[in-house]
C-alpha cells in the first residue's frame, strides 16, 4: 500500500490541523494505521493509532485529549485532528501502515512522505 500525507503547515499555539493519510495500492481496510512524528534531533516517536477497522485506538499520553485519529474505509483516508497544538507539536509527520493484527504502536512497515507541521509560540 502506498500513502500521501498531507495538510501540514504553519499553526499557532493553541490552534488547531487536520492531517491526512490517503492509500492506495492495497486494501485499506485491512491495514492499521498509525502516526509518527520526527523533529529536529530526536528519533521518530509514535503518536497514534487506530486498528483496521476503526474500532480501536491507541494514544501517546502526550497528545491524549488533543489529538484525534479517525479512519474512513471508503475512501481509503486515515485523518489526524489536532488541537490545542503546543510549540513541542513541531514536528513531520508520518503516516503508517501495517496489515492488521499485534501491537498499534509498532511494526509498521509502509510509511508516508512525511508532512511538516510547525507550531509558532
Amino acid at each position: 500500500v502506498q500513502l500521501q500525507a498531507s495538510g501540514g503547515g504553519l499553526v499557532q499555539a493553541g490552534g488547531s490541523l487536520r492531517l491526512s493519510c490517503a492509500a492506495s495500492g492495497g486494501t485499506f481496510g485491512r491495514y492499521d494505521m498509525g502516526w509518527f512524528r520526527q523533529a529536529p534531533g530526536k528519533e521518530r516517536e509514535f503518536v497514534v493509532a487506530i486498528n483496521w477497522s476503526g474500532g480501536s485506538q491507541f494514544y501517546a499520553g502526550y497528545v491524549k485529549g488533543r489529538f484525534t485519529i479517525s479512519r474512513d474505509n471508503v475512501k481509503n483516508t486515515v485523518y489526524l485532528q489536532m488541537n490545542n497544538l503546543k510549540p513541542e507539536d513541531t514536528a513531520v509527520y508520518y503516516c503508517a501502515g501495517k496489515y492488521r493484527g499485534g501491537s498499534l504502536s509498532d511494526e509498521y512497515d509502509h510509511w508516508g512522505q512525511g508532512t511538516q507541521v510547525t507550531v509558532s509560540s
